[in-house]
């Protein structure tokens, strides 16, 4: 049996996480911009004519929907150009090559991934304060559940990195798929406003379930239990590394 390869892992988290920070108005100042404009618009212009959901000021119950968006997107997209320039440049054939494992390699671009995600989430929740006031109800919580998500995302990034071909297709899926989901998943409001039967309909929407989990953290309550959304999550980062694990040991796009 191969010893684990602490080395290796450490290499590939430091180099996945200095490159966030080498393209840091991208990977950190880009977004944070973003969601202060979705602060000012949705928070102060439109929060202030809007009631109070569940007992939360509406300018405070957005936030969990906006770290959600700006999460998800950030993560997927970072971690499938991750590992898609190797393939395009033709230095996937170094790490192939490499005493590194699939669990050395999950590791180091997952922790990368979680590690920039909890940077991303302090910055915007720091942002959030000079908008408006909110609490966290459970922060350790919250911490664990932003970590799964990104972990989640991550993996699955790192699968259409895999998968895509074209800078094009690296887009297809977090522009046209994974965005507009987020934005009908409760991210400025409740499922619970919506008439029936698009109440039913959203249930179906899985970022449904992210975005009111991470709500939970913050607030207590939500549309979805909070057994639920970390019982899906936990499934999704299943699939996900099963997905990986078989291209790994199968070769699939790695060495094409």
């Amino acid at each position: 049996m191969n010893a684990f390869n602490l080395r290796g892992t450490w290499a590939i988290f430091t180099r996945e996480l200095m490159r966030a920070f080498r393209t840091a108005f991208q990977s950190i100042l880009s977004p944070v911009l973003t969601t202060s404009l979705y602060f000012i618009v949705f928070g102060s212009a439109i929060g202030s004519r809007m009631p109070a959901l569940g007992g939360v000021d509406y300018a405070a119950f957005i936030i969990p929907g906006l770290l959600m968006l700006t999460l998800l997107g950030e993560t997927t997209s970072n971690a499938s150009f991750g590992i898609y320039m190797p393939r395009f440049t033709g230095t996937i054939y170094e790490l192939l090559s490499a005493p590194v494992g699939v669990a050395e390699t999950l590791i180091g671009f997952v922790g990368a991934a979680a590690m920039k995600s909890l940077i991303l989430a302090t910055i915007i929740l720091f942002t959030a304060s000079f908008f408006v006031d909110y609490h966290i109800a459970h922060p350790l919580l919250a911490v664990g559940f932003i970590v799964l998500v990104s972990s989640s995302f991550s993996l699955f990034g790192f699968i259409l990195g895999i998968w895509a071909d074209s800078f094009e297709k690296l887009g297809i899926i977090p522009m046209l798929i994974l965005m507009p989901l987020t934005f009908l998943g409760g991210t400025f409001y409740s499922i619970e406003m919506l008439p029936h039967p698009w109440d039913k309909i959203a249930m179906a929407n899985p970022i449904v379930y992210l975005v009111n989990g991470l709500r939970w953290t913050f607030y207590g309550a939500s549309d979805v239990s909070i057994g639920t959304s970390l019982g899906l999550t936990m499934g999704f980062l299943a699939i996900c590394v099963a997905i990986i694990a078989f291209i790994f040991r199968t070769g699939w796009r790695l060495r094409e």
